[in-house]
Protein backbone atom coordinates (compact mmCIF):
# COMPACT_ATOMS: atom_id res chain seq x y z
CA UNK A 1 0.00 0.00 0.00
CA UNK A 2 2.90 2.21 0.45
CA UNK A 3 4.21 1.40 -2.75
CA UNK A 4 1.04 2.84 -4.46
CA UNK A 5 1.34 6.37 -2.45
CA UNK A 6 4.75 6.87 -3.22
CA UNK A 7 4.57 6.22 -6.74
CA UNK A 8 1.68 8.98 -6.78
CA UNK A 9 3.61 11.26 -4.77
CA UNK A 10 6.42 10.96 -7.70
CA UNK A 11 3.94 10.84 -10.42
CA UNK A 12 2.69 14.40 -9.08
CA UNK A 13 6.40 15.65 -8.54
CA UNK A 14 7.09 14.74 -12.00
CA UNK A 15 4.23 16.35 -13.24
CA UNK A 16 4.80 19.21 -11.17
CA UNK A 17 8.17 19.27 -12.82
CA UNK A 18 7.23 19.24 -16.21
CA UNK A 19 4.10 22.09 -15.70
CA UNK A 20 6.83 24.37 -14.44
CA UNK A 21 9.21 23.43 -17.30
CA UNK A 22 6.39 24.05 -20.11
CA UNK A 23 5.15 27.35 -18.41
CA UNK A 24 8.72 28.89 -17.81
CA UNK A 25 9.55 27.70 -21.54
CA UNK A 26 5.68 28.01 -23.26
CA UNK A 27 5.12 25.34 -25.51
CA UNK A 28 3.41 26.13 -28.61
CA UNK A 29 0.69 24.15 -30.95
CA UNK A 30 -0.25 25.13 -34.74
CA UNK A 31 -2.06 23.14 -36.94
CA UNK A 32 -4.09 23.54 -40.35
CA UNK A 33 -7.44 21.54 -41.13
CA UNK A 34 -8.78 22.23 -44.75
CA UNK A 35 -11.64 20.55 -46.65
CA UNK A 36 -11.68 20.90 -49.89
CA UNK A 37 -14.22 19.12 -52.58
CA UNK A 38 -13.41 19.22 -56.67
CA UNK A 39 -10.75 21.95 -55.67
CA UNK A 40 -12.87 24.12 -53.93
CA UNK A 41 -12.30 24.98 -50.62
CA UNK A 42 -14.95 24.41 -48.15
CA UNK A 43 -13.52 25.18 -44.75
CA UNK A 44 -10.36 26.28 -43.56
CA UNK A 45 -9.12 26.02 -39.68
CA UNK A 46 -5.99 27.68 -38.73
CA UNK A 47 -5.44 26.67 -34.57
CA UNK A 48 -2.67 28.01 -32.84
CA UNK A 49 -2.48 27.13 -29.18
CA UNK A 50 0.34 28.95 -26.41
CA UNK A 51 0.58 27.49 -23.56
CA UNK A 52 3.49 29.27 -21.26
CA UNK A 53 2.83 31.57 -17.64
CA UNK A 54 1.67 35.19 -18.04
CA UNK A 55 5.59 36.11 -17.66
CA UNK A 56 6.81 34.13 -20.65
CA UNK A 57 3.79 35.24 -22.60
CA UNK A 58 4.37 38.73 -22.00
CA UNK A 59 7.87 38.46 -23.04
CA UNK A 60 7.06 36.98 -26.48
CA UNK A 61 4.92 39.69 -26.96
CA UNK A 62 1.22 38.15 -25.55
CA UNK A 63 -0.52 40.11 -23.92
CA UNK A 64 -3.86 40.37 -25.47
CA UNK A 65 -5.82 40.06 -21.61
CA UNK A 66 -4.30 43.40 -20.47
CA UNK A 67 -7.40 45.16 -23.54
CA UNK A 68 -9.90 42.99 -23.06
CA UNK A 69 -12.67 44.61 -21.50
CA UNK A 70 -14.00 41.36 -20.18
CA UNK A 71 -10.67 40.36 -18.23
CA UNK A 72 -9.63 44.18 -17.34
CA UNK A 73 -11.00 46.69 -15.21
CA UNK A 74 -8.80 49.18 -16.86
CA UNK A 75 -9.94 48.35 -20.16
CA UNK A 76 -13.36 48.23 -19.56
CA UNK A 77 -12.98 51.96 -18.12
CA UNK A 78 -11.11 52.73 -21.42
CA UNK A 79 -13.44 51.53 -23.26
CA UNK A 80 -16.71 53.55 -21.58
CA UNK A 81 -14.32 56.89 -21.50
CA UNK A 82 -13.82 56.31 -25.80
CA UNK A 83 -17.82 55.65 -25.84
CA UNK A 84 -18.09 59.28 -24.41
CA UNK A 85 -15.46 61.10 -26.03
CA UNK A 86 -16.86 59.75 -29.74
CA UNK A 87 -20.29 60.90 -28.62
CA UNK A 88 -18.90 64.31 -27.26
CA UNK A 89 -17.06 64.79 -30.74
CA UNK A 90 -19.67 63.59 -32.68
CA UNK A 91 -21.59 66.47 -30.67
CA UNK A 92 -19.37 68.89 -31.60
CA UNK A 93 -18.71 67.97 -35.67
CA UNK A 94 -22.77 68.48 -35.19
CA UNK A 95 -22.43 71.74 -33.68
CA UNK A 96 -19.82 72.85 -36.07
CA UNK A 97 -21.54 71.69 -39.24
CA UNK A 98 -25.00 73.97 -38.11
CA UNK A 99 -23.18 76.63 -37.57
CA UNK A 100 -21.05 76.53 -41.14
CA UNK A 101 -24.78 76.18 -42.61
CA UNK A 102 -26.56 78.92 -41.21
CA UNK A 103 -23.31 81.67 -42.07
CA UNK A 104 -23.16 80.61 -45.01
CA UNK A 105 -27.41 80.92 -45.46
CA UNK A 106 -26.50 84.15 -43.90
CA UNK A 107 -23.52 85.47 -46.41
Amino acid sequence: MAEQRMEHSLQAAGLADILERVLDKGIVIAGDISISLVEVDLLNIRLRLVVASVDRAMAMGINWWQADPHLNAQARELQEENRMLRERLDKLEHALATTSQEIAHVG
